[in-house]
């Protein structure tokens, strides 16, 4: 089916009690696992895209990859552009076939990132695609950008009704403890920060930074309004091993289909793990049917 808006999908997810899985695309394989671990478990799932893997491939290319994967898919699908600061790249995603865009001006301070936001929301709205837009700075390396645990700011709830009420989002990423990358150490997430925030923004919540969180972390977020929870450190690390250990363990194997296949299963089971863990399982058709 054709790649759908991420905004009526997070609504339905937040409504009904359940997230919806985020992934970082590496390649087409991975995104293929994606989009076939979904169609498994008949459940949405959102393919993002980090800028600089779109810089090191293009626009044209990932688009087609995603296209391609779910055109024949029974299950929602949604292409999302995962925290940029460049409003070029995000128009040029817009334009291109994302069905989902998030500005991260998450570092300025709150006046500049809502103007920074409200001309992303310009852009959304010419081209009717869902819009994520971040207040708080997470803590922790995404796509090259280092947020150190000093410098992390929660979100404040009273600030991010006013930030979600200015800017009609699809989602709404902030800072409630949790950190991009594997944690060292139990992350401190503040639940009550959560339920707060979720109660005066009624925006579906984007949980960034789920690698390394436990089962019971992310049941409390759900349960409290987390819709979107992202998933990519945990990606890299078993894209890379995945296709070592066959190696290792075939070390006179150099046909490379089956090394890719050894990739593309162990992820796919990773994708449906974590699919499943956020409720995600057998969601598809009461979302289609009420979209329909």
């Amino acid at each position: 089916m054709p790649l759908v808006n991420m905004k009526p999908l997070l609504r339905d997810a937040m409504e009904n009690g359940y997230a919806v899985a985020a992934f970082n695309l590496v390649d087409y394989g991975s995104t293929k696992a994606m989009v076939k671990a979904a169609e498994e478990l008949n459940a949405p799932v959102i393919c993002q895209t980090s800028a600089k893997t779109i810089k090191f491939y293009s626009h044209k290319e990932i688009v087609s990859w995603v296209r391609t994967a779910a055109e024949d898919s029974p299950v929602p699908v949604v292409l999302h552009l995962d925290h940029c600061k460049d409003l070029e790249m995000i128009e040029a995603c817009a334009k291109a076939g994302w069905t989902s865009i998030m500005i991260d001006a998450s570092e300025l301070p709150f006046e500049e990132n809502l103007e920074m936001s409200k001309r992303v929301r310009d852009i959304a709205d010419k081209y009717g695609v869902g819009m994520e837009a971040e207040l708080g700075q997470i803590m922790g390396v995404e796509d090259d950008m280092v947020v150190a645990e000093e410098e992390s700011v929660l979100t404040d709830p009273e600030d991010a009704q006013k930030f979600c009420d200015a800017l009609d989002l699809s989602a709404f990423a902030c800072a409630v403890g949790t950190a991009h990358g594997f944690y060292h150490g139990d992350p401190k997430v503040d639940f009550d920060r959560i339920e707060a925030i979720n109660k005066l923004t009624k925006t579906p919540m984007a949980l960034h930074g789920g690698t390394g969180l436990s089962d019971e972390v992310f049941r409390k977020a759900i349960e409290r309004g987390a819709a979107k929870i992202n998933i990519s450190t945990n990606l890299k690390h078993v894209f890379v091993e995945s296709f070592v250990k066959y190696h290792m363990e075939n070390p006179k194997d150099f046909e490379p289909l089956r090394v890719i296949d050894a990739q593309y299963q162990a992820c796919k089971l990773l994708f449906s793990s974590f699919i499943a863990k956020f409720g995600g399982e057998n969601r598809a058709p009461a979302y289609l049917s009420k979209a329909a």
